[in-house]
């Protein structure tokens, strides 16, 4: 495994999902800026989301037959672009369009990206995976922080900061990847035309898991600031760590998962992930005490996360001759539907309460493990 050239994925997926995980710790500040309405906040979600999620298939689809490396630094620089234009307009619709923007830069990264780790990782595909996931997780934790420290610096404006640090990883990943020769994999099998088959019918059954998994992610990332601000009784400073925690643990959960999947089998490891979301989901929204919350919160994201790595490990497995479209839709596609639960939950919350909107997510666990039971064991 190249574990220079997929470190530096990782530092670009970090780059490219910070954003993505500064966007909800920003929804409490349009609220109160803009009078929004809880659904209309998560809106603003899911306006990067599907705009992220729908390219990503196409992109992959391509990215198995024309290698364009320059999607990467492309995606990552309008992922800073579009998030640094969401404050700098107090019409919703802009701020829409402007998510939606940076949505499209993630989609742009993330194909590609998966696709050369799956080809730099060799035989160890959810390792590699892991630790390319880890750089993402670690985004989504220092987006909160940066956002809530930006706006309240320099107001919604402040937004102008994600620019920057876009702008300059996008610079460095492209002259560092550019000329890179990548590895000429052979097939694991003795029988290579066995090897290459495309298991169709499991890798639905898997994106079944993947829109339960995108569910509770969008979930949970979309309220839980909102949980601690307005249940809690916490600041806003409090509401954007608890999301960081949630984040930080995940850095070390989807390289733990990624390991373990490659000893024991990916489709154990989903089973164990869902599983052990299960009670954390039950036990939350009958918590008041801001200290127990947050204990809940690390169960939560080994779960949470311990599954990334071998979900995309295991589209790409089901769909070997396929892998960037494998992975534009483990990572898109299927993350979109999940993503139209934002909305949904918002409703929810609006009409009876963000408690009462975490608890309607108790029925996703049950699902995704019957689904991940179903699937064919990992081929080596």
């Amino acid at each position: 495994m190249r574990y220079r050239s997929i470190s530096l994925l990782a530092a670009g997926h970090l780059f490219a999902d910070l954003n993505q995980g500064a966007l909800p710790a920003l929804l409490p500040f349009f609220i109160i800026e803009h009078h929004l309405s809880y659904a209309a906040a998560a809106s603003i979600v899911f306006a990067s989301n599907i705009a992220s999620s729908v390219v990503q298939p196409i992109l992959g689809y391509f990215s198995d037959r024309l290698e364009k490396i320059w999607l990467m630094p492309l995606g990552i620089f309008l992922a800073g672009f579009g998030l640094a234009l969401t404050g700098l307009t107090d019409k919703f619709p802009l701020i829409l369009a402007a998510a939606a923007v940076s949505g499209l830069g993630t989609a742009a990264f993330h194909p590609e990206a998966a696709r050369l780790v799956n080809k730099l990782a060799l035989n160890n595909k959810a390792s590699g995976l892991g630790m390319f996931s880890s750089g993402g997780s670690a985004g989504y934790a220092i987006g909160p922080l940066i956002a809530t420290g930006v706006v309240l610096s320099f107001g919604l404006g402040g937004t102008l900061v994600f620019a920057l640090p876009a702008t300059i990883m996008a610079i460095f990943l492209y002259f560092k990847f550019r000329n890179i020769s990548l590895p000429d994999e052979k097939p694991a099998t003795a029988n290579s035309a066995e090897a290459m088959q495309n298991q169709w019918f499991a890798f639905l059954r898997l994106s079944g898991v993947v829109i339960a998994r995108s569910i509770l992610f969008f979930g949970f990332n979309t309220f839980i600031p909102l949980y601690w601000i307005l249940v809690l009784h916490q600041s806003t400073v409090a509401g954007s760590t608890a999301l960081t925690i949630l984040f930080s643990c995940g850095i070390f959960a989807t390289m733990l998962g990624g390991r373990l999947a490659d000893k024991f089998g990916y489709r154990k490891i989903l089973i164990a992930g869902f599983g052990l979301m299960l009670p954390v989901i039950a036990i939350f929204p009958h918590v008041h005490n801001p200290v127990l919350a947050t204990i809940l919160l690390i169960p939560l994201s080994m779960g949470l996360f311990g599954i990334y790595g071998p979900m995309i490990a295991s589209g790409q497995n089901y769909l070997p001759s396929r892998v960037g479209f494998a992975s534009g839709i483990t990572i898109g596609l299927a993350v979109t539907i999940g993503g139209v639960a934002a909305p949904l939950l918002g409703r929810i919350a609006d009409l009876y309460g963000i408690p009462i909107a975490f608890e309607s997510l108790i029925v996703i666990p049950p699902v995704a493990i019957l689904l991940a039971a179903t699937l064919p064991a990992t081929r080596r």
